[in-house]
């Protein structure tokens, strides 16, 4: 996610680093190269210039010019200003005071429309409401299967009603059915449509007149670059829509759209989808993807992650098997499965400052968890509760049953036990502060 850009920002910073005190050229002359950094990420020209304009004129004040260290001023100051650029704070969605809550979704083909109106829909389930997917997108083929199995797999009902039934009709019927079944959230999935469609264009104003809806949200590829901001603004003229969701922010996207949509439109992005599964969507915190494009980290979010990953009564126990020594293969192999919901390696490891910038290069094998897996599975329950009884011998049966080699087993021991070490220092009267920041602030010790 925006790898390019950062890397070029990077760049530009390091012109500033070089020199102990600053002047209005040096400033000039670093600007140069962050405008270039966000042309040739797609940004819109318009919002560059005037990104640009704003961050010279704090750039040449007396507090940077005359600072000890102007080059971290600086970062300082596109930070901001960045932040500023993509909406300032987070921007929630609007749940009504009298039930339900309708959600129109709309975009191009193609956008994502259908996998996060159930990714939202899934979200809002977790959170204790009552949602109902609605299929109003009658063109694509397969539309509405793919919106029933999406609400399957969520355990999310979905309203349908015979081929050929117009979707305006469809949207109606949709909204006496979540009144009579008490449905408090209603996602309306609509086709996707080229926005200079005008039948079609037609058509989704008519199910907005037919379902007022308190949220219009349009679903925007990342990946469509600048041409994702003049899709924003033509459907944004004849809806008015609420928010932006941006999906594929997962892929190799180089930003564009993000920095310039909400400086087109006026309005925020609300959620971006990050990943290919139904949980794989995010609240859109302006000032955490600042930091990320910075390569600052977004230690906040990691810490998010891992508390949707563990409950209150998992880090309660995991902290009584740590307290007690108890801690064994068995609960190693149990993290494994709590790091994967938690999502990519890359991504997580992305999220820590300071790493982002190493691991560009860097190849990371997702699929080394699931080797170490295969080799605790490959031990019998008692090797697993005593890893201490692993002779050379169970470390050969191992190996050669989960297919891996002996050395891949001995390294696997190794991080364990060097895992229990920490944990037993985390354990100890100073690590109590920190275990409980790790582990969530309900856990009690």
């Amino acid at each position: 996610m925006f790898q390019s850009l950062s890397d070029k920002l990077e760049a530009a910073f390091k012109k500033f680093k070089n020199k102990g005190k600053l002047t209005e050229s040096d400033v000039k002359e670093g600007m140069r190269e962050i405008k270039l950094a966000l042309l040739e990420a797609d940004v819109n020209f318009k919002v560059v210039k005037e990104f640009i304009a704003t961050v010279s004129a704090r750039c040449v004040g007396a507090d940077v010019l005359e600072s000890l260290v102007p080059s971290q001023q600086i970062v300082k100051i596109v930070n901001e200003e960045l932040t500023a650029l993509m909406g300032g704070s987070v921007s929630k969605l609007q749940i009504s005071s009298r039930p339900p809550t309708v959600i129109m979704m709309v975009g191009l083909q193609g956008a994502g429309k259908t996998t996060h109106c159930g990714k939202l829909a899934g979200m809002y389930k977790a959170k204790g409401k009552r949602p109902l997917l609605v299929a109003c997108d009658i063109y694509r083929p397969a539309a509405i299967k793919q919106l029933q199995v999406v609400g399957e797999s969520l355990g999310v009902p979905v309203f349908t009603m015979p081929e050929g039934t117009d979707p305006v009709e469809i949207a109606k019927k949709a909204m006496e059915h979540a009144d009579r079944h008490g449905h408090d959230m209603v996602f309306v999935d609509t086709a996707g449509r080229l926005h200079i469609d005008e039948k079609m264009m037609d058509e989704i104003k008519n199910i907005k007149e037919a379902v007022n809806p308190h949220e219009i949200l349009l679903v925007v590829d990342a990946m469509t670059g600048q041409d994702a901001v003049n899709v924003a603004k033509a459907f944004n003229d004849l809806l008015d829509v609420t928010g932006v969701v941006m999906s594929k922010l997962d892929g190799d996207t180089r930003g564009g759209a993000a920095l310039s949509v909400k400086y087109v439109t006026g309005k925020p992005i609300k959620f971006i989808g990050t990943g290919e599964k139904l949980d794989a969507i995010e609240p859109f915190y302006p000032d955490r993807m600042a930091q990320r494009i910075l390569g600052m980290g977004d230690v906040l979010s990691l810490i998010e992650k891992a508390e949707a990953a563990y409950d209150d009564k998992q880090a309660e126990a995991l902290e009584k098997k740590m307290r007690d020594q108890t801690f064994d293969l068995n609960d190693y192999m149990e993290q494994f499965d709590q790091i994967k919901k938690m999502g990519s390696m890359e991504q997580l490891l992305s999220m820590i400052p300071g790493l982002s910038a190493n691991l560009k290069d860097v190849q990371i094998d997702e699929r080394q968890l699931d080797r170490m897996k295969a080799i605790i599975q490959s031990m019998t329950p008692q090797e697993r509760r005593k890893p201490e009884i692993l002779n050379a011998t169970r470390r050969k049966r191992i190996a050669d049953g989960s297919g891996n080699t002996v050395q891949a087993v001995n390294q696997l021991i190794k991080q364990f036990e060097q895992t229990k070490k920490m944990m037993k220092e985390l354990t100890g009267a100073k690590g109590n502060k920190r275990l409980r920041k790790m582990l969530g602030k309900n856990v009690k010790f």
